[in-house]
């Protein structure tokens, strides 16, 4: 029996337990082999894996593990074998870390606004060093999705329960709440200070580009922060609307970027799909009420956005 979900530590202890109630007598191991798979790059992921985690308390179950990966030997991924608690602290560990590198880059970015910085530039620099990789510093809008968000307040929960409180991850959780709603009050600075009766076109509502996964999408903090604010919300997405309109209300839903910033005060790119990342500005420019650009994910340069006459608000950059 094999667990590849995410799961609080002991779950693998507890359903042996229940299978050994039930059957004394059973021959059966039971495993933990936690996936990490990215959403819109789960099969690479799964052909190509970076490693291969099996938490086992006996050989035969950490064999038969081995046995079923063995197709995926020529690609040399490693495997590590643990014990079963091991493997699954494991997957919330991973987890909680990239949670904490994003929101670490996101404080940077706010401080590079602040001391006339660029984030970007920033995170290169440090991406480089190998000990820090360039991965999951990219800033923006804060974290979501399925995982990130459960898997950060499991593990604190978890902690919290042991009487081993874990400061750094609650921290984190903490900010990214927060960071969410502060993107909104982004916006309404850029407008001038007020989104009362304006128009605000937000670009993407999923968590991320490639999935139609709304879960924790920061885009849900932003709307409501807006709306709050007296806006109008005009939104497109290219993959997300099915999955958004039932989470939403007194939004508008648009067929295409275009027809989405038409009569907008203020546009907003949340998710950077491929789709936003060639937009022709002149011609959003021309539709607009205003030329305001506010780029929660650095898509667009500062100096490419106002070359086409647009007023600029990008993240980390001064």
């Amino acid at each position: 029996v094999v667990t590849k979900s995410t799961v609080p530590v002991g779950t693998g202890d507890e359903v042996e337990r229940i299978i050994r109630e039930a059957n004394p007598a059973a021959e059966v191991g039971v495993a933990s082999n936690p996936e990490f798979l990215r959403e819109g790059a789960a099969i690479g992921d799964f052909k190509r894996p970076d490693r291969i985690v099996i938490g086992a308390e006996d050989a035969r179950a950490a064999d038969v593990m081995r046995e079923v990966y063995r197709p995926l030997y020529l690609n040399a991924a490693p495997i590590i074998v643990t014990g079963r608690r091991t493997a699954e602290l494991t997957k919330y560990a991973a987890n909680a870390f990239l949670a904490t590198k994003i929101t670490f880059i996101n404080e940077i970015a706010d401080l590079c606004e602040k001391v006339g910085a660029n984030v970007q530039e920033v995170a290169r620099g440090i991406g480089l060093d190998n000990r820090i990789g360039s991965k999951f510093l990219h800033a923006g809008p804060g974290y979501g999705g399925s995982c990130f968000p459960k898997d950060t307040l499991a593990l604190v929960k978890t902690a919290q329960d042991y009487a081993t409180p874990i400061r750094i991850v609650e921290t984190v959780v903490s900010v990214n709440d927060q960071r969410k709603r502060a993107m909104a009050r982004k916006v309404v600075t850029a407008a001038g200070g007020s989104v009362r009766g304006k128009t605000v076109a937000l670009l993407g509502l999923t968590f991320k580009p490639d999935t139609d996964d709304m879960r924790d999408a920061p885009s849900l903090s932003i709307i409501a922060g807006l709306q709050d604010g007296g806006a109008k919300v005009v939104a497109y997405d290219p993959e997300g609307l099915e999955q958004a309109r039932p989470l939403l209300t007194g939004v508008s839903y648009a067929e295409d970027a275009y027809s989405c910033a038409s009569g907008a005060d203020v546009l907003v790119i949340v998710t950077e799909w491929s789709a936003f990342r060639a937009l022709d500005l002149p011609r959003l420019k021309g539709l607009m009420n205003a030329p305001v650009l506010v780029d929660l994910r650095n898509v667009y340069t500062p100096a490419e956005a106002e070359k086409h006459g647009f007023a600029y608000t990008g993240v980390g950059v001064a």
